[in-house]
Parts: C-alpha cells; structure tokens; sequence
C-alpha cells in the first residue's frame, strides 16, 4: 500500500481580516470533509493594513481613512457578521475600539509553530479582536494570548520587546505580494494553485482532493 503524499497548503492571511477568520473556519470544514487527505498547512503572514504605524491607532479613524466614514462601514460589517455566524463564530463590530498594525500578531503565531500551535494561536488572536474587541496592540493582551494557548508568558514578552523576526514577518509577507497575492485569505495548494477569497467549505475540499491526486500522480511517475 503506497502512503500518499501530504499535500502543502499555504494560507496566506492577516489576524485583523474578518473574511480570514471565517476562511480559517472554512478551511479547517474543509479538512473535515477529507479526513483520507494527509495535509501540511503553513500560515503565513499578510499586512492587511501596512500603513498602520506599529502602536495602532483608533478604530474610529481606522473606518474613516478606509471607508470614508465610520457609518460606511455599518453596512460592510452586517454581511460580515451574518457570514461568520454562518460558521459558528462571533463578530462584534462594536467593540473593537483599536487597529493594530499585526506584526506582532503574525510574530506570534510563527513563533507558537514550533510548538505546533500556530493554529491555535492564530484562533486565539482572531476571537481576542472579533469576538472580544481585545486591544492587539496591548503587550499584555498579547502575552496572555500567548499563555492561553500555552507558551511562555515571560518568553514571549522578553521577545516582543525585541525586533526578533521582525525582517523575517515583514520579508514572508512582502514574499506574498511579490507573488501578486493581494486578497486574503488566499490558500495556495501545493505551491503551485492560489485559491483567493473565504470559498465554501465544499469548493474548498473539492481543490484539496483535486491537487492532493495530482501530487501524488507525478509523484508516482
């Protein structure tokens, strides 16, 4: 019996993109519906908001340079809010008072990796913002997203108030708009196939068994 392939997916994405947080739900369904595929997923890092400076700034005036006004946005957001409750997940617009810049947020998540969690604190950083209206730009609300999902604390804020990996978050996202990657989430299945938008779960798991098979076709030539 020959073991397949795992199939490399790439999920190109940034903490603060509510069509992100229910891609990962979309994504994660979508693995649901093809237990038999061994996959490998990678998350990678995006600025949605690049011009953002590192210590945030106000919601207010976050709505109002991208949207032209607060009220704007009311209207984008209540189709956004239906669509995460589709998938079971929380959006309150409302209480998110602060826009970060999320450098330190994808700095997180690649460093929870190694542990094997990026997953997990990529979820946590997501529910703190969407669902909670957490301050991502607070240091301790950052460390104590980082203990929840079991890293250490004190670790993580000795290395927060470093650059470390700074250059590296800030190389892997400009890497994704170098390859023309624009829109997020974008998954990329195998390297090679960029799927872009929060797709339904079922188009999504179509592409992972599609590309999984033509993997492990060439890989048997």
């Amino acid at each position: 019996m020959s073991t397949l392939k795992p199939l490399q997916i790439d999920i190109v994405s940034d903490v603060v993109c509510p069509w992100c947080y229910i891609g990962k739900r979309r994504i994660e369904n979508a693995l649901a519906l093809t237990p038999d595929v061994p996959v490998e997923i990678n998350w990678r890092p995006f600025f949605l908001n690049a011009w953002v400076p590192r210590e945030g700034i106000s919601r207010d005036e976050y709505l109002t340079a991208k949207f032209g006004s607060v009220e704007a946005y009311k209207g984008i957001a209540g189709r956004v809010v239906a669509a995460a409750s589709e998938e079971g997940l929380t959006y309150r617009p409302e209480l998110v008072k602060r826009q970060p810049n999320t450098i330190d947020c994808h700095r997180l998540i690649y460093w929870a990796d190694a542990q094997g969690k990026s997953a997990e604190m990529k979820q946590r950083l997501m529910e703190l913002y969407f669902r909670d209206g957490g301050d991502l730009t607070d240091v301790n609300v950052l460390v104590q997203a980082a203990a929840d999902v079991g890293l250490d604390a004190e670790d993580v804020r000795k290395r927060l108030a470093t650059d470390e990996d700074v250059d590296l978050i800030s190389a892997q996202a400009k890497d994704a708009s170098d390859k023309g990657i624009s829109g997020v989430p974008t998954f990329v299945f195998a390297q090679k196939y960029a799927v872009s938008g929060a797709q339904p779960a079922e188009q999504l798991a179509r592409a992972i068994r599609q590309v999984s098979a033509e993997v492990n076709a060439q890989a048997a030539e």
